[in-house]
């Protein structure tokens, strides 16, 4: 992979290392002829013939979503996408072969008479409490003596999968909502399916549980269910991304964090074609899950980009040789830029962006603590990360094991920051169960605490934009910045 620090922020070798700035080389996504195709239709429905024209045109179809209007189709032969799309009722066909994301950071609703939420209090008394800094900073610990979340609440974890076997996590793991979306196709997720460890650091910051292990995530009484939709080498082909949305939205999951970017490119332009047909299908699935009232919350990325304005992708495509290219707004970055997606920035332990953050007015609607090892060490941050469980197998340059023998393990990132508002959201629809969508993510910016731009923007002259080069900025008042959104969320605000 290129991009170094993006890929540094999240795979385990250089998990949370940005200071490190190591830069890895990325796997090919396949290795033969054979290529899996999404099939865009122009009607949000498939065809019912949609499996003989896939058979007839020398492809196998693998998933079909008709709730959405896209197939997931496999094919070695070199004219299956021209003859379907020689079929009027098919808008594109987009090989996904490579196009996939690789992580580059450190490592329907219920209705109101659901299980009320009860409080989690002693949350703070954990046995590694006094290392989470990150839930001091948004009051989590406070939250948690009016309010744990419900058990009737679901976070789907949009991740490498999870660790399910992991004793802070096993208490909340709900397996009927879990699935293994890699191939397109929904499958079971079976133990050992988190080789990469990022996404079991993400879904204990969103729900480890109170039961004097560890340390508590932000909704500690909450459900969290593994949506494995990136692979262990951390990429989310398109195919993966659409299955994990459409599973979420038929399952009523209540909320979905989503810490990864899914396309070949950083930025998704519009006027090429193939890039419109995945980021068109993509948003389908990620529109179809809230329209089933899931709560989508994702981060905004590594690459201290303003992605209000850009100007130029350096990144892409990052699954093979990075060119140089011109952008404009046509260009978005999914899931983050898909409107009614929770956008979400870091902060590190100081309380100012994270000097890696992504940022934008649009694009950003919130903060929350995603770690700074440059920035943001404290006495509280000795090293500037956040922590949280982690596979006991996997290897962690910042390792911690809880006297009970569970690992935790300090990553950076916005990865890290998106599960704490997706943890936040929990705790919303647990007290709120029968709001909308669209109500629970008004309530985390209505609730944030305002934050203005630093007045010296010199501490980020070490770090300009890795796409253009362009010098971080930050403008708008406190509640309404590029940098922040409304603010870094509150979870005891939240509540009340």
């Amino acid at each position: 992979m290129q991009g170094s620090v993006r890929r540094a922020l999240v795979t385990l070798a250089s998990a949370g290392l940005i200071a490190a700035l190591l830069s890895a080389g990325a796997p090919t996504a396949f290795a033969g002829s054979d290529q899996t195709y999404l099939v865009l239709y122009r009607a949000t429905a498939v065809p019912t013939d949609a499996g003989s024209k896939v058979t007839r045109a020398g492809g196998q179809l693998i998933a079909s979503y008709g709730a959405i209007g896209v197939a997931v189709a496999r094919s070695s032969s070199p004219t299956f996408k021209s003859t379907l799309e020689r079929d009027a009722r098919v808008a594109a066909v987009a090989a996904t072969a490579g196009n996939g994301f690789q992580l580059r950071d450190d490592p329907a609703p219920n209705d109101e008479t659901a299980d009320p939420a009860t409080p989690a209090a002693g949350s703070d008394s954990e046995p590694l409490a006094g290392l989470q800094w990150d839930m001091a900073q948004i009051h989590a610990f406070e939250a948690h003596d009016i309010n744990g979340g419900s058990s009737d609440v679901v976070v789907g974890d949009i991740d490498t999968g999870l660790d399910f076997t992991h004793p802070d996590l096993a208490p909340n793991y709900s397996a009927g909502n879990s699935t293994d979306c890699t191939s397109g196709a929904p499958a079971p997720l079976n133990v050992g399916n988190d080789a990469n460890g990022h996404g079991t650091h993400t879904a204990g910051t969103i729900a480890a549980a109170v039961n004097g292990i560890g340390i508590a995530g932000v909704a500690p009484n909450v459900k969290i269910a593994g949506i494995k939709a990136g692979n262990d080498s951390g990429f989310f082909f398109p195919e993966a991304v659409v299955c994990a949305f459409v599973w979420a939205g038929s399952h009523h999951i209540d909320v979905t964090n989503n810490s990864y970017f899914a396309d070949p490119w950083l930025f998704n332009c519009k006027n090429d074609k193939a890039q419109k047909a995945i980021y068109s299908a993509e948003q389908r699935a990620i529109r179809y899950a809230m329209s089933q009232g899931t709560v989508v919350v994702a981060a905004a990325g590594n690459q201290a980009d303003d992605l209000a304005h850009p100007t130029a992708d350096a990144t892409s495509p990052d699954d093979t040789t990075p060119v140089v290219r011109d952008i404009t707004n046509a260009c978005a970055v999914v899931p983050t830029e898909v409107p009614g997606v929770v956008g979400v920035s870091a902060t590190g332990n100081t309380g100012i962006k994270s000097f890696y953050s992504s940022y934008g007015v649009g694009a950003v609607d919130v903060a929350a603590p995603g770690g700074d090892s440059r920035l943001g060490i404290t006495a509280a941050a000795p090293n500037g990360r956040v922590l949280s469980t982690f596979p006991a197998a996997l290897p962690c340059a910042r390792k911690v094991v809880d006297v009970s023998g569970a690992t935790y393990c300090y990553l950076q990132g916005t990865s890290m920051a998106s599960p704490h508002v997706a943890g936040v959201a929990a705790l919303v629809r647990s007290v709120h169960p029968g709001w909308s969508a669209g109500a629970v993510s008004a309530q985390l910016g209505s609730t944030a605490d305002p934050l203005a731009c630093p007045p010296d923007l010199s501490i980020y002259a070490f770090f300009p934009a890795l796409d253009n080069g362009a010098p971080q900025t930050c403008t708008g008042g406190a509640g309404a910045t590029s940098f922040y959104g409304k603010g870094q969320v509150n979870a005891l605000a939240a509540l009340k």
